[in-house]
């Protein structure tokens, strides 16, 4: 049970450092970003360019999303923020085709693979039962990003910035605040964060351009029911549907992708602003 529980971890920690990242842009952009899957999917590409060193392979991914965020932000979510909802979705998804075609082009579509880090590619034992390390690893990534978020955002003049446009973007503005070049750093730090879940999960999945649809999806319902703009909600959200979703294919693999589905709609029918009940 220890290790299917910390499998549900794994899986859900995967599924935060992705959600963390729609959280941020969405609450300076109101964007619902649909490329961001596609930002996970080459995060993971980067790191089998870099396989031969792991390491250098993770620090790129989370550098060249990065400059990917800020390049999306200035030259595609600023000129959108006035414009109809519906329109920004189909960019985005756009953008995304356009990545996933990108991709291909260039690796082709076979499935390709990361191998583990030498340092972390042996057993833990824990309880009488073997668990890879490398598991371990992605579990410690997850909750340090989790809580170097939550220091930054609650003990930095920054992270105060983030926190109040997060609320109400126009009022900050007009307090002095450019929310603008906040908005910069928001959205690198979301783009980044989803290329650097994509570095930390190609060792566990197989790398192709589509990988990035499945876990996206998962990634808006973690949103929906942690809470639109909650960052504590989408932790706690993320680390849910990480054992509803480890636990449904154990037990009943034929109905596991619904589940979350099923949880998303119970959440908008008795509680549409999701656990948290809150933006921050």
């Amino acid at each position: 049970m220890l290790i299917q529980v910390l499998n549900g971890i794994v899986y859900g920690g995967l599924l935060y450092l992705m959600a963390v990242g729609l959280v941020l842009i969405f609450g300076l952009r109101e964007i619902g970003n649909f490329a961001h899957g596609a930002l996970f999917m080459v995060g993971a590409y980067v790191a089998y360019t870099f396989s031969g060193s792991y390491w250098l392979g993770a620090i790129f991914a989370f550098l060249i999303l990065a400059a990917m965020g800020v390049v999306l932000d200035a030259g595609v979510f600023r000129p959108l923020r006035r414009q109809d909802h519906m329109i920004t979705i189909l960019v985005t998804f756009g953008i995304l085709l356009v990545l996933e075609a990108g991709v291909t082009l260039v690796f082709g579509k076979d499935i390709r693979s990361v191998p583990a880090p030498a340092l972390l590619s042996g057993t833990v034992n824990l309880g009488g039962s073997l668990f890879p390390a490398y598991r371990l690893f992605v579990i410690a990534v997850s909750f340090s990003v989790a809580i170097g978020l939550s220091l930054w955002l609650r003990y930095t003049r920054t992270g105060l910035y983030v926190r109040a446009a997060c609320v109400d973007p126009t009022t900050t503005a007009v307090q002095g605040v450019d929310t603008d070049r906040l908005s910069l750093l928001v959205v690198g730090l979301g783009a980044a964060l989803a290329g650097l879940a994509g570095a930390v999960a190609a060792p566990l999945v197989a790398v192709s351009p589509s990988m990035g649809a499945f876990i996206v999806i998962e990634s808006f319902i973690v949103v929906v029911i942690g809470g639109l703009g909650s960052f504590g909600g989408a932790f706690v959200a993320a680390m849910l549907i990480g054992q509803i979703h480890n636990f449904g294919v154990i037990y009943i693999p034929w109905a596991a992708t619904t589940f979350p589905f099923l949880l998303m709609m119970g959440v908008l029918i008795w509680r549409p602003t999701g656990f948290a009940g809150r933006r921050i």
